[in-house]
């Protein structure tokens, strides 16, 4: 394991624990992605004192929106809501596998409303995203759709229809435009902030988890 930079390891010993005691579903490398003291004062204030998005149990940027929290299921990696200007509908579920990652000015909109009565919302299907998913900014993602494993959506998209595994599919409506290669980047020997849920350990413990790795 390489040495650890000494301000990495006090910025975790200062603001470490107040982060892992705020967002209880924050699962990230433990140094060297994002430093504590930014998520504290640049996420965490915002979120609990000023309540925005205090529901979601990791960290929401300040200019982000997500919508019924509790109804969004998730893996390790991922943190919905982390980026700019993303908005979240979870009103009908949001399944989200491990290293699933939103550009700035996402849209997820898991119900639509009732056309006869707008103020009522649609019951579909959740929304499902496999893992090692990147959604490019300012897509947007409809009721209902259900994305594979290892998969990129170029930026701009409207996702309508499902997307299968291994692919990069772009445009209005998204399609498939050609294969992707295997992911490389493997996180079994990374160091966490805080110790992986069982029932999450299986990705981890693949070289890459495109076939059977199971959303919790």
């Amino acid at each position: 394991m390489p040495k650890i930079p000494f301000k990495q390891r006090l910025d975790f010993f200062l603001f470490g624990w107040i982060v892992n005691w705020m967002y209880p579903a924050y699962y990230r490398p433990k140094y060297g992605y994002m430093s504590y003291r930014k998520l504290c004062f640049h996420y965490a204030i915002p979120q609990f004192i000023f309540r925005l998005n205090p529901g979601a149990k990791w960290p929401v940027h300040f200019t982000s929106t997500v919508i019924a929290p509790h109804k969004i299921s998730k893996g390790i990696l991922c943190d919905p809501g982390d980026n700019p200007q993303i908005y979240i509908q979870a009103i009908n579920g949001i399944i989200l596998g491990s290293n699933v990652g939103f550009g700035a000015g996402v849209k997820l909109l898991s119900a639509n409303h009732d056309p006869n009565v707008h103020s009522q919302h649609i019951n579909q299907s959740p929304i499902q995203i496999g893992n090692d998913v990147f959604i490019g900014a300012n897509s947007v993602i409809l009721p209902g759709v259900q994305i594979g494993n290892n998969v990129i959506v170029g930026a701009g998209s409207v996702v309508t229809k499902n997307l299968p595994s291994n692919v990069i599919a772009v445009g209005n409506p998204c399609k498939v435009i050609k294969e992707k290669p295997p992911y490389k980047e493997s996180y079994k020997t990374t160091q966490f902030n805080r110790k992986i849920p069982h029932q999450l350990e299986p990705y981890l413990n693949k070289s890459n988890c495109n076939e059977d790795c199971s959303i919790p």
